[in-house]
């Protein structure tokens, strides 16, 4: 009786390994797919194509630039500034791409939960962006621009980054 349940233990314990495993997958995999949908989101919008990422105007130096190596925690305080950023925006073609940022910041923090990585708390914490409201007003267009301009490039990045691993 008691060897017929062990042997059933053992021949599910493959099973049981396995499900362990995929979820992280998965995670991975969505966060991937809800970046590229973010970046395609990005690039529909027909106005971001008129200036370069690494193009830098007076006044929009608080937005964060290229980063070549993110850790799950940059990735996630990167995010939180453009998030922040974009709320700002008054545009309504930014309210998704908006949202999209907090389900992929809750996705990067499944992802780090699963490696035991501590994540410092930056929602609603971000003091870079005091005089936002008043360069947004000086120069609107400008400032969505190279905001989705950098944030496609920046995705793109971690989009790569994931592909390795990233620490945390």
């Amino acid at each position: 009786m008691h060897c017929g349940l062990l042997c059933r233990f053992l021949w599910l314990w493959p099973y049981l390994f396995c499900l362990e495993a995929l979820p992280i997958h998965k995670v991975q995999y969505d966060t991937k797919t809800l970046i590229k949908t973010i970046v395609t989101r990005i690039s529909d919008i027909s106005h971001t194509q008129s200036i370069s990422s690494k193009q830098r105007i007076t006044g929009l130096d608080f937005i964060p630039g290229l980063h070549p190596v993110l850790t799950l925690s940059g990735m996630d305080q990167i995010l939180a500034i453009y998030q922040q950023i974009l709320t700002s925006l008054p545009s309504g073609s930014v309210t998704q791409i908006s949202n999209d940022l907090d389900n992929l910041r809750d996705l990067l923090h499944m992802l780090a939960s699963s490696k035991s990585c501590p994540f410092p708390q930056t929602r609603g914490a971000l003091k870079t962006l005091e005089d936002l409201d008043g360069v947004l007003e000086a120069s609107l267009y400008s400032a969505e621009v190279v905001v989705l301009s950098r944030l496609q490039r920046s995705l793109q990045d971690m989009l790569q980054e994931l592909d390795f691993s990233p620490e945390c």
